[in-house]
């Protein structure tokens, strides 16, 4: 099977604008002799609106819908069963993650060692950790893929509808009664839904005609209408005053994903044209690698920054907003790229004989299946809760969570036996 470039680059860019926005929006602070941070979009009111240009999350669920069809098919094609797919496609996550993971608890334990505050620890544990939040949502839409593939094949783009109407439900659940944990459902309902549109690309139901624009269109309507008559801030990365977007995923938020995914699709042929060029396709190929390892490493160079160059007086502070600080921005965001480029390239090296662990078949069977399950179910609420809480809740290290995951990462591991030899 041809792999579809263009969605290659549709992930590359969504992940670098990630990273990009995340340092864009970081604002290092360190006064009386205490090193903090400030989130910029609670200092410049009409960045809320850059917003609509940074908030490209839909589109790494898209292409992660996309990607997990085209997977599980051709396993599908080729006698495969479900829990060898979904055994290789939880490890290629788990363990990148795993790494990091343990990176970040040396590092939180040692500045604690060395004598760091609580609240700067706090505070520190909780920004390397935020990002976490994606893993538990796209591992149990993989785990889900071949039922949800199974349910798109029978009936096809009106399971996305379906889910974006109850998605408006859990809305008026939350805003209205307030009734509580009934928000958590969006985070499958609204996420599952741009899955569900990745499905739709795949077997090219959401690419015939002018479908694209019209989603685009339809989607661009309904925003439209909650933005000016509903509660729905226009920021698309953070939360409001009475409803936000994304802590639980909202409406708003999917229709504007349908607006910019719809766009987006309707742009594939100039894309296909313009990776025409196998050079261009190397890059590409090199730089898609890499996505994972600078997702999950990308705040470490703001750490590094912080810490270094703010308490000696070598980095300016002026106040968030003002011209001195837009134009240090560019130079800030130059000297994170510096750090991340040969941090990115040192992590992928040391993590390479991993991969071997990651791609043995072993033997399936109902033993397999009970391990992979108990251990997801055990690693995503711990996931979930370190990038709610951080790595050091209160100044506390957070070792009965690191305990968790460990346990469940484990069971997934060893989920699978190896095959007897004869």
């Amino acid at each position: 099977m041809e792999r579809n470039r263009y969605a290659d680059l549709l992930r590359v860019g969504a992940i670098g604008t990630v990273v990009l926005g995340h340092w864009l929006l970081t604002n290092a602070t360190y006064r009386d002799g205490q090193l903090s941070g400030q989130d910029a979009l609670q200092y410049v009111a009409w960045g809320r609106w850059l917003t609509l240009l940074g908030q490209v999350m839909p589109v790494v669920f898209l292409v992660g819908g996309f990607a997990n069809a085209a997977s599980w098919t051709e396993h599908r094609g080729h006698g495969g069963d479900w829990v060898s797919w979904l055994h290789r496609r939880a490890l290629r996550l788990l363990w990148p993650t795993t790494v990091y993971l343990a990176a970040a608890f040396l590092g939180v334990t040692a500045a604690r060692v060395s004598g760091a505050g609580t609240s700067e620890l706090a505070r520190t544990g909780w920004y390397i950790a935020l990002h976490l939040w994606f893993l538990p949502v796209y591992l149990l839409l993989i785990a889900l893929t071949p039922v949800l593939l199974a349910a798109h094949h029978r009936w096809g783009l009106r399971l996305p509808l379906v889910m974006a109407i109850a998605a408006a439900a859990v809305d008026l659940a939350v805003l209205g009664p307030r009734l509580p944990v009934v928000g958590f459902a969006n985070y499958l309902l609204v996420w599952g839904s741009m899955h569900q549109w990745g499905f739709a690309w795949h077997d090219g139901q959401l690419t015939i005609g002018r479908r694209p624009f019209v989603m685009a269109a339809a989607g661009a309507l309904l925003l439209a209408g909650l933005l000016a008559w509903g509660p729905f801030p226009i920021d698309m990365v953070g939360t409001g005053s009475r409803a936000g977007n994304t802590t639980p995923p909202s409406i708003a938020l999917l229709a504007f994903a349908a607006t910019q995914c719809g766009l987006l699709l309707a742009a594939e042929p100039s894309g296909q044209r313009l990776l025409a060029a196998a050079k261009r396709q190397d890059r590409l190929a090199r730089l898609n690698r890499s996505v994972m390892t600078v997702y999950l490493w990308h705040p470490v160079p703001v750490v590094i920054v912080t810490i270094t160059l703010y308490p000696p007086g070598l980095v300016p502070q002026p106040a968030v907003g003002s011209w001195q600080w837009w134009a240090l921005r560019p130079l800030w965001l130059a000297v994170l790229a510096l750090l991340l480029a040969p941090l990115t390239l040192a992590v992928q090296r040391a993590q390479r004989p991993l991969r071997r662990l990651a791609a043995d078949p072993g033997d399936g069977g109902r033993r397999s299946a009970v391990l992979l399950v108990c251990g997801l179910a055990v690693v995503l609420p711990a996931l979930a809760r370190l990038a709610i809480g951080g790595f050091a809740p209160a100044g506390r290290l957070a070792w009965g969570v690191l305990a968790l995951y460990v346990g469940g990462f484990l069971l997934v591991l060893f989920s699978r036996r190896r095959p007897r030899r004869g």
